[in-house]
């Protein structure tokens, strides 16, 4: 495609599917166990006795294990069809859920954040193509936003729900995860009765490899890493240290106000998409870098400052920063890309997001464990957003 189609406005028809909604759902289901743990991790932090650095690691598995689904994900999806990669995903999901809620030990903890990487590396690839299947050509833009919405707004609700029970409950674990059995339950239904099609696998061939793209749609999958890569890298450090920074360095241990953090941080992530959805696809990537380096200057602000307010500005840039910077790679892939490599384009955007997010958020970890809490913090801050500076000019360029 050219660059012309690139510059267009990015707008949305008037209404979504009944389908597209449904597989929206599924999406927002997982996203929901993926940062459930979020107002949690200073009570396993402080009944299992273990170190910011350990705290990262731990985050930094469900990394390693969503880039190593995303390698076969997508383009197993592609092949022999959504469903038949969906539902293990679900059925991980659903024992990640058992794990969380009986976890006496690190171990326990760690497989079950493997278990939500594998979920949640099936669900960007498959489950966000799937939205696209069921808007079909028609709806392309709609589909890339319903699916990016639907991620960020589970991304959201999760924090929030186990943040509300923990501030209520001396013991919230278990009723937390009880309720997201019960919402992946629902999520597995739905996702069995999708009207999927089965491809054609002898037109599609059965052997897997790395995933990758011709080279016409590589510039497009590229553009779209650039920006969501440093505002996931963002969120990611929010969801991983974020209530351990309220609670050590401002000295607030509410389960509930981390929790709020967070959906707040998604919800604007959510909000901003509606409103840019009418934008070119270059001036959301430059919006998308401007927020993540206004955050990372906020967080900087906010640990010399000890402020909990300029915490939270932070982490609503932070959110913007992501929201669009996805908004803006998944357009570029439903434009440009054809069905057929969607789920593995997918697959590679989020690689190249998510890898950032994990090296970086383990860094900053052990980072404030060795040099103290300001200055690992600051030391991320300003590595992160020199990144989105550097990133965000290359890709402005290239679509100028």
């Amino acid at each position: 495609m050219s660059d012309t189609l690139v510059a267009q406005p990015v707008r949305a028809p008037a209404t979504f599917t009944p389908d597209m909604v449904r597989a929206a759902w599924t999406v927002t289901a997982v996203f929901m166990l993926s940062n459930s743990p979020t107002p949690l991790y200073v009570v396993w932090q402080r009944a299992l006795g273990f170190s910011s650095g350990m705290l990262t690691v731990i985050f930094a598995l469900y990394i390693a294990s969503l880039l190593g689904t995303l390698l076969i994900a997508g383009q197993l999806s592609d092949r022999i069809g959504r469903k038949a990669v969906l539902l293990p995903g679900l059925l991980a999901a659903l024992v990640a859920c058992v794990l969380f809620a009986t976890a006496s030990s690190i171990a326990m903890l760690a497989v079950a954040r493997l278990l939500t990487g594998i979920a949640v590396g099936v669900i960007v690839s498959a489950g966000m193509a799937t939205v696209g299947d069921l808007g079909g050509g028609e709806r392309r833009r709609q589909a890339a936003l319903l699916a990016s919405v639907a991620m960020v707004l589970g991304a959201g609700l999760g924090p929030l729900l186990a943040g509300g029970i923990a501030q209520s409950l001396a013991d919230a674990v278990r009723p937390v995860f009880a309720i997201e059995f019960v919402v992946l339950l629902s999520a597995f239904v739905v996702t069995a009765r999708l009207p999927l099609s089965r491809p054609n696998v002898t037109a599609s061939g059965t052997r897997l490899r790395l995933p990758s793209l011709p080279r016409e749609y590589r510039r497009h999958v590229l553009s779209g890493i650039a920006v969501f890569g440093p505002g996931i890298t963002a969120t990611s450090f929010v969801l991983a240290l974020g209530p351990s920074l309220l609670a050590r360095l401002l000295d607030v241990r509410s389960p509930l106000l981390a929790g709020g953090m967070a959906c707040a941080m998604f919800a604007v992530a959510t909000g901003v998409q509606f409103v840019v959805r009418g934008w070119s696809v270059r001036a959301i990537f430059a919006a998308g870098s401007s927020a993540t380096v206004l955050a990372m200057g906020a967080l900087s602000v906010a640990v010399l400052a000890s402020s909990v307010p300029v915490l939270l500005v932070s982490a609503l840039l932070a959110g913007i920063g992501q929201g669009l910077g996805q908004l803006g790679g998944l357009t570029l892939i439903g434009l440009n890309v054809p069905d057929t490599r969607r789920a593995e384009a997918n697959a590679i955007m989020n690689m190249g997001g998510y890898l950032p997010a994990g090296l970086l958020a383990v860094s900053a970890g052990y980072a404030i464990d060795f040099f103290g809490l300001s200055a690992g913090v600051i030391m991320f801050a300003v590595a992160l957003a020199v990144s989105a500076v550097v990133f965000g000019v290359i890709t402005f360029r290239q679509h100028a």
